[in-house]
């Protein structure tokens, strides 16, 4: 049996670098090398400060860093010395041309395709970690063949990553499952054994699933789509609970305590975010749409409307708690990466509400622990978040780096990210210093525990999929769901 000795990963981003860095330290006799065009983020993961956060990711590679894990810009000279190259890099949504908004864009991936072809030889096995859209794999092997040298021999396998942010060390050391795919040839089977010797360092076989290429592309594009549509799914009976009294948490408590549903995934919030979820379910109805299945496209494309009309309710309800308008007001947002103990702002929702109070003229005021000021800004700044207009933002928004500063003389605090030290701050401190009256809006259900607290210091409370009952300031609702029309952002008020 091929046996590896040397691994190649090129990407070290949020995939490649915490992947090959397990991997370096469960395999000591493994060579691992991470690459990236991107010299700044190679310097990152060489220091002190890596370049993502990942709760355990500092003392794995802090273990194994300059002994058998290595980070460096030289790509050919890795990829020409390993046996094994993965490929972790960006496969974005397009934003131009055919599929624009929905198809993977893989201009990254046929790059690595050439240039590995280009600088290889001998046997190598390549194998795709990036997420990418069903037959990926054959776009790769034709590049190959087109480009074959008769001392060349490549493989290309299948296996996806099936990482939680947050939980990165964890998922990848205690995995689910390991699925790799492959070629039912016999190269193609001797390329996936020599894998699953990887993985079995650590990893029980029976949790080492072995399939064909195309299952296992489209079974990493499902398992995000169903995550994604349980989320949706929860979001939308959240807004039937605020409608009817009832509490989406107890909701959820009742039916995930039915064995054939079971509860993960069942938390309501402002949204699903991150790299992935959109993304893949964007992709899948893309694939859909091409292979001539509307109706399916279309029921996975209400996941991601369901989605966008959850964050467009919450940002209506604070826009109608707060008499109807927020021009001018300050208002203190509490979170900006898409999940707790991550610096990852890719599609928060977050970034989603900071567009529609901005739209409205509203100053925010962000706090988040882990994500930079810069990446912020950078978030809001984009074309489709500041409509054009990226003076807007140092117009509106201004980062702190203390929470009881974003919330001094703010009309409103909104949570938008489950941080655990925001079940910790000292709300009285905070309320004494707010404009009264004083909302709350818990976009993540953490302050569920502290209602009764908060409401005898004096805040309001809102919050999602419940209807808080208290004496409270009266406000006109929105007549039914947003006040716009589904597809569209609030309107942005004329200034004075």
């Amino acid at each position: 049996m091929f046996k590896i000795k040397r691994i190649c990963c090129i990407g070290a981003g949020y995939v490649g670098g915490p992947t090959c860095s397990v991997i370096a330290q469960m395999c000591p006799e493994i060579t691992v090398t991470v690459v990236d065009v991107n010299e700044s983020r190679i310097k990152a993961w060489n220091s002190d400060t890596l370049p993502i956060y990942e709760p355990g990711l500092k003392e794995v590679v802090e273990s194994c860093r300059g002994r058998n894990l290595f980070f460096s810009t030289d790509i050919p000279s890795a990829i020409k010395d390993a046996d094994l190259v993965f490929i972790s890099v960006n496969t974005p949504t397009k934003t131009y041309g055919m599929g624009k908004g929905r198809a993977a864009d893989l201009k990254f991936i046929e790059s690595c395709a050439r240039q590995i072809v280009e600088v290889s030889d001998g046997y190598k096995i390549v194998t795709e970690k990036s997420t990418v859209p069903v037959r990926a794999a054959e776009s790769i092997r034709r590049i190959f063949d087109a480009n074959t040298k008769p001392s060349l021999n490549l493989q290309v396998l299948s296996n996806p990553e099936f990482l939680a942010e947050g939980t990165a060390v964890r998922d990848l050391k205690e995995p689910d499952r390991v699925l790799i795919g492959g070629d039912e040839t016999p190269e193609g089977q001797r390329a996936i054994r020599a894998l699953c010797a990887v993985y079995e360092h650590w990893v029980p076989k029976s949790r080492i699933i072995t399939t064909n290429t195309w299952s296992s592309e489209l079974s990493k594009l499902a398992a995000n789509a169903f995550l994604a549509q349980r989320i949706s799914s929860i979001n939308s009976i959240s807004a039937l609970c605020e409608a009817t009294g009832a509490d989406v948490e107890e909701v959820a408590k009742a039916i995930g305590m039915d064995q054939r549903i079971g509860s993960k995934f069942l938390k309501a919030s402002i949204g699903f975010g991150g790299s992935c979820f959109q993304k893949d379910v964007l992709n899948l109805v893309y694939l859909c749409e091409a292979l001539n299945l509307p109706e399916v496209a279309s029921y996975w494309q209400q996941v991601i409307d369901m989605n966008e009309y959850q964050r467009r309710r919450f940002a209506c309800r604070i826009i109608d708690c707060l008499f109807n308008t927020v021009t001018g007001k300050k208002i203190a947002l509490l979170g900006f990466s898409f999940k707790k103990d991550t610096g990852d702002t890719r599609e928060s929702s977050s970034i989603y509400i900071s567009k529609y109070l901005m739209d409205e003229g509203a100053k925010l005021f962000i706090y988040d622990p882990k994500v930079l000021k810069e990446q912020i800004i950078h978030d809001l700044s984009q074309p489709s978040i500041s409509e054009d207009n990226p003076e807007r933002v140092s117009e509106l928004v201004t980062v702190t780096s203390d929470p009881y500063e974003a919330c001094q003389s703010a009309h409103a605090l909104v949570i938008c990210t489950e941080w655990d030290m925001f079940r910790e701050l000292d709300y009285e401190k905070i309320y004494k210093k707010m404009l009264k009256p004083a909302f709350i809006f818990d976009g993540r259900r953490v302050l569920d525990h502290l209602h009764a607290e908060l409401q005898s210091i004096g805040f309001q409370i809102e919050t999602i999929g419940k209807k808080v009952t208290s004496a409270r300031i009266p406000y006109t609702p929105a007549i039914v769901g947003p006040r716009t029309a589904p597809t569209e952002p609030p309107t942005k008020k004329a200034k004075a």
